[in-house]
């Protein structure tokens, strides 16, 4: 019984469960993409209908996850297919278990809103947004939001964390910001922001069809 309900894995030379971080983030950026391209549906159609089995398989997965085991959730189960050539990147499974459970509670408040009441408010909203934030940094940057709150519920160390970010250490050379690159990537919005202004009407044009284009330009 204990090895089916279980959360994390025993590794040699680990000293408490671990879980795969390479397959965490794999598994986020699945969660991401649905959820993204549900609230796309919803902002340029007015479209709820993808959003709803997209919380409900949210909310299932991480019942999965928190209260039967983590190598259960299908979303876990694709990103360990995924980069299963990859070495695996431990972490400690303490931290991952608070961020899971903040994760249960907004599903099952977004499952209770929008799939049973079948409502909809800035509460749901927000709480979308939050989702797909948290999703985003544990896919992009490897940075689990969810387990900054590890500290607010237990005393002890974090151990385990994802590119040893618990460990304090000086960076090295290549880890280094310098003030111009700074400059470039402020220069680089200032760029953005002033090609917005010049061009915005060019690039409001609706596109023609590539074969189309090209037939009006071969001369006949």
């Amino acid at each position: 019984m204990n090895t089916v309900i279980k959360f994390g894995e025993d590794v040699e030379g680990y000293s408490i469960p671990v879980l795969n971080e390479r397959e965490i983030r794999a598994a986020a950026g699945i969660l991401f993409l649905m959820t993204f391209m549900s609230l796309m549906l919803i902002i340029f159609k007015g479209d709820f209908f993808l959003i709803k089995y997209v919380i409900t398989f949210f909310f299932l997965d991480f019942i999965l996850r928190v209260f039967v085991n983590p190598k259960f959730s299908p979303t876990l189960i694709l990103g360990r297919l995924i980069v299963s050539r990859q070495n695996p990147e431990y972490v400690g499974a303490a931290q991952k278990k608070v961020a899971w459970l903040i994760g249960l509670a907004l599903s099952a408040i977004m499952f209770l809103s929008m799939v049973v009441v079948n409502a909809y408010s800035i509460i749901t909203g927000l709480i979308c947004l939050v989702c797909l934030i948290f999703l985003f940094f544990e896919s992009a940057f490897g940075i689990c939001l969810g387990c900054l709150a590890y500290g607010w519920f237990y005393k002890e160390k974090v151990q385990y964390c994802p590119g040893e970010v618990c460990n304090v250490k000086a960076k090295q050379e290549i880890q280094k910001t310098s003030l111009l690159q700074i400059g470039i990537v402020v220069g680089f919005a200032a760029v953005i922001m002033l090609t917005a202004l010049v061009f915005n009407d060019y690039f409001s044009r609706q596109p023609n069809e590539l074969w189309a284009v090209i037939s009006s330009t071969v001369p006949r």
